[in-house]
């Protein structure tokens, strides 16, 4: 799985692999692709130092990259003590009623939330970057349109190449002015923050749009085929993320949300602003259902909404009260049926690819050229 951007960057398949877990980025950048660490849930940056002194230590000398979440502009002199003064009581009342309709309990007295949605503040994104460029990445992507110019120059002061997710050619073509190296068009399939295009249609549009700049493909994929039919598009690689969840190197900390995610269908999930404020794919809960009801007060913009849920998540997810726990997965979750190691996964991802080349060939007539 072979293109002129695996080339460059010295990966055996142009295979990205986002994730928040730093064992799995280790394990797919060994196994030949390209592991991205998520940076998002990461408010210390001595937190996120070890986790990338443990990566750089089993990446087994591969590259791998930083995901982070960043606003192209910046706003001054607003605090998180700020942000949380703007959440109507209305809201905090339904969280707490909710979680009491399903007897979830309190944290212990003095706990901390587990999950915090500051990673989304440019400030804290910006302190994991100070920390991330003492480091040999290769990439660094960014999910929520493009980075500021400032940190883009600074990547590229490293030769660390810059990704922005992109949900429509209009926001490609944005981050092609914006002096962005890779775009990764994600489409309506993919887990988490999505527009509203399937990959199929969106794909190709972005090529057309930012050529010559080189697209990774992202969303509903998770099969050899799926990232035979990327490269046909004319993508140079996947972006992969849902996918990893269930491997044996993930540490969800929840055999229960592991059971539900080996048990959903491609049907079972939704496209909520349950999580953070912004429509995000997730699997669909009772929790999901609560927001999304017209009877409710509706959700919040972001970040108001990923800070009242924050503590109501880590609740929910610490007593694993299975009715409203979740996560951000794409419509591949269908596919995720058994706990796989990531170099099984990438063993079934090539053994696919070069089935649907040889079925490509054979149909082409040219059997035997693969």
């Amino acid at each position: 799985m072979q293109t002129e951007l695996s080339r460059k960057l010295g990966i055996e398949h142009a295979v990205f692999g986002f994730t928040p877990f730093p064992a799995v980025a280790a394990a797919i950048s060994r196994a030949g692709g390209f592991g991205v660490l998520g940076a998002v849930r990461y408010t210390a940056p001595a937190d996120l130092k070890r986790d990338l002194d443990w990566l750089d230590a089993h990446a087994g000398g591969r590259p791998y990259g930083l995901d982070v979440v960043m606003p192209a502009k910046k706003v001054e002199g607003v605090t998180e003590a700020d942000v949380e003064a703007m959440i109507p009581e209305e809201h905090r009342r339904f969280v707490r009623d909710t979680l009491a309709a399903h007897g979830v309990p309190e944290l212990a007295e003095g706990e901390a939330s587990g999950w915090r949605i500051t990673g989304w503040m440019e400030q804290v994104a910006r302190t994991q970057l100070d920390v991330a460029f003492d480091y040999p990445i290769g990439l660094l992507a960014n999910a929520l349109g493009s980075p500021p110019a400032d940190v883009v120059a600074r990547a590229h002061d490293r030769d660390v190449l810059v990704a922005a997710l992109a949900g429509s050619a209009r926001h490609a073509r944005k981050h092609r002015e914006a002096g962005i190296d890779i775009v990764v068009a994600q489409g309506y399939e993919a887990g988490g923050h999505t527009g509203e295009i399937a990959t199929m249609v969106l794909t190709p549009e972005i090529v057309e749009a930012v050529d010559p700049l080189p697209v990774l493909a992202a969303g509903g994929i998770g099969s050899g085929p799926q990232v035979a039919a990327a490269l046909t598009l004319g993508a140079q690689g996947v972006w992969l993320g849902s996918l990893w969840l269930t491997t044996t190197e993930a540490d969800l900390h929840s055999p229960a949300l592991t059971r539900k995610l080996l048990a959903a269908g491609s049907g079972d999930t939704v496209r909520s602003r349950a999580l953070t404020g912004k429509p995000a794919r997730q699997l669909r809960t009772e929790w999901t259902d609560a927001w999304d009801d017209p009877a409710g007060p509706g959700t919040l913009p972001m970040p108001l909404q990923g800070l009242l849920v924050a503590e109501a998540v880590s609740r929910i997810q610490k007593y694993e009260v299975e009715p409203l726990l979740g996560t951000p997965v794409g419509q591949i979750v269908g596919r995720m049926t058994a706990e796989r190691s990531v170099q099984a996964v990438f063993d079934d991802l090539t053994r696919g690819f070069e089935k649907a080349v040889d079925r490509i060939n054979r149909i082409a007539g040219r059997s035997g050229q693969s």
